[in-house]
């Protein structure tokens, strides 16, 4: 922490609306998706084929590739702008966000043959990398205890085991898999044994591997995965045997910085909206906005919004000056889905009993962002990181 404030004298950070262009072209995409087309997507667990499509053509899902494979080779916080500004127009980046977190991974870590293979069709839009496959229905976010394995036989590996949550997968044509190559009884350390594999899903598929719907509370086309002597090319496999705990770390910054950014959109989304309806409604020969019941809670929102987006922007500047911010991408995404969360009680509670009507998509952007107190990281495991490795307390479990 002290090396981080040390820092700062010379960190630039911006502040009011960055990147405008960016955020006019994502408005603009936007207005074409309007809420009833989410709410006929709610009702079909459909995939949001037209707007990742839209998304892909305009290359805001390329923000994060270089220039060399084809991408637009923007810093995280252009990336964290286009999800902001998503969010905050009342659609949701869920269907393709994880195209821009998991590209660090091979663009990092990949081999030179990996990110030439796939990165230009990525940012093309001829392959999607949008399934992530970490977290195992018994170990949950302990990730070293995962249960699926991976073993070397000859030139190939052989994949056994199960993720849960996994979304996209059904959408996607590429995978990032976690799996356990060495034993969790054979590793000094427990983060050791575990390797990152691309997985080619187009292949896969009926060859060893299945992928289930699990149908949830928001339709975020999520699936289980079962590998059942999956054989994959040896050459799936990114960086090193055995250090993928550690590639995959390297991501989760930019991950939560990014999916903060979709809650500060959120929290945008519901403060206006709160504020048009609290000052159109009238009972009792009144506009509701003018009960200080109804006012104190949006306003508030709005102020711990505004504070979670300095965090973020701090973050994000962090991240793209190469400097660490652990510290500040953990505070950041607690903040911002603590700030999104309350505007969507305070909006829902605004709206009243039409609230949980459809139309209003309220009660649509309500049960979306209550996910962001659990993914891609808990509250309380944020606390506990903060507890320990910013206030040196004893770790909590």
């Amino acid at each position: 922490m002290q090396q981080a404030d040390t820092l700062d004298d010379t960190l630039s950070m911006s502040l009011g609306e960055d990147y405008p262009d960016i955020r006019e072209g994502v408005r603009r995409i936007c207005e074409r998706f309007p809420g009833e087309y989410w709410r006929r997507l709610d009702e079909q667990q459909r995939y949001p084929e037209e707007f990742v499509a839209a998304l892909t053509e305009s290359g805001f899902l390329a923000a994060l590739i270089p220039e060399e494979y084809e991408g637009s080779g923007m810093p995280l916080r252009a990336a964290a702008v286009i999800l902001e500004e998503i969010h905050a127009a009342g659609c949701n980046a869920g269907a393709c966000h994880a195209q821009m977190y998991t590209m660090g991974t091979v663009l990092r870590h990949g081999s030179a043959e990996q990110k030439r293979r796939y990165l230009p069709a990525i940012a093309r839009g001829e392959l999607r990398l949008q399934a992530f496959g970490v977290t195992e229905p018994t170990s949950g976010t302990d990730t070293t205890r995962l249960k699926t394995r991976a073993v070397r036989e000859g030139d190939h590996y052989v994949v056994d085991g199960q993720k849960v949550w996994t979304s996209r997968a059904l959408h996607s044509d590429l995978m990032l898999l976690l799996a356990r190559t060495t034993p969790y009884e054979q590793v000094q350390k427990k983060s050791d044994g575990l390797s990152v594999f691309l997985v080619d899903l187009r292949e896969a598929r009926g060859k060893g591997l299945e992928i289930r719907p699990l149908k949830a509370m928001i339709n975020h086309n999520t699936t289980e995965v079962f590998f059942d002597k999956l054989r994959i090319p040896a050459d799936s496999l990114i960086g090193q045997e055995g250090k993928g705990f550690r590639y995959i770390l390297d991501g989760m910054n930019a991950e939560r910085i990014l999916v903060a950014s979709e809650a500060i959109g959120d929290a945008r989304w519901f403060i206006r909206t709160a504020v048009n309806y609290a000052n159109d409604r009238q009972v009792f020969q009144r506009p509701i906005g003018q009960n200080q019941g109804i006012q104190f809670p949006i306003a508030r929102a709005y102020a711990e919004t505004q504070a979670a987006d300095l965090m973020l922007r701090k973050a994000a500047a962090l991240f793209d000056a190469g400097r660490p911010c652990g510290d500040e991408a953990n505070m950041g995404k607690m903040l911002a889905s603590e700030a999104s969360w309350h505007a969507a009680e305070a909006c829902l509670q605004t709206h009243g009993g039409f609230g949980f009507a459809s139309e209003y998509d309220v009660e649509r952007k309500w049960r979306e962002t209550r996910l962001l107190q659990i993914a891609p990281i808990s509250t309380n495991l944020i606390l506990s990181y903060i507890g320990q490795h910013i206030l040196g307390m004893p770790r909590s479990f």
